[in-house]
């Protein structure tokens, strides 16, 4: 077996780009079970914390996630024509943008259990609430699922016009 020294640096930088984008994506999805295990009404302390620093890792999953995609669509992929060419890959984008944005609410929610949690306080969380957040977060989920079957149909060619399915 030949040593990291054999093995050209493009194809390191290639694999490490990738390796960077499906750890993030399995950052996100973790991060996302977690707290869709941990929503409830009246949280103590220390799950209103852990829901908090849960998101952020999250968020910030989120954004390696994106930056790694670009990364490899401009750079260190198929080449940028292998992806913008294929509906999938857009269904995908949209895919990951929509799941973005629904996470906003939940973000936006955790950022403002944060100003009581520092004055030692607990954040006031409803059944309603957290059942609204579950829901999202279920949906969420379902849709972050969906994104690794749309890649790997995109990795077989699948949703390129000179390729048909066989």
């Amino acid at each position: 077996m030949a040593g990291f020294a054999a093995i050209p640096p493009e194809v390191l930088s290639r694999a490490g780009v990738a390796y960077v984008h499906y750890l993030s994506f399995m950052l996100c999805f973790g991060a996302l079970v977690l707290e869709r295990r941990l929503i409830k009404a009246n949280p103590n302390k220390q799950e209103a914390t852990l829901m908090v620093i849960t998101d952020v890792v999250y968020g910030m999953a989120a954004l390696a996630l994106l930056v790694s995609g670009i990364l490899r669509v401009l750079y260190f992929g198929q080449g940028s024509e292998f992806y913008t060419e294929n509906p999938l890959f857009w269904w995908k984008v949209g895919l990951y943008l929509s799941v973005g944005g629904l996470s906003l609410y939940p973000t936006i929610t955790y950022i403002l259990w944060a100003i009581p949690l520092r004055r030692g306080d607990l954040p006031q969380v409803s059944e309603a609430l957290a059942k609204r957040l579950s829901w999202i977060l279920n949906i969420e989920l379902v849709g972050f699922a969906a994104i690794p079957l749309l890649a790997t149909l995109m990795a077989r060619g699948v949703g390129l016009p000179s390729v048909l399915p066989g």
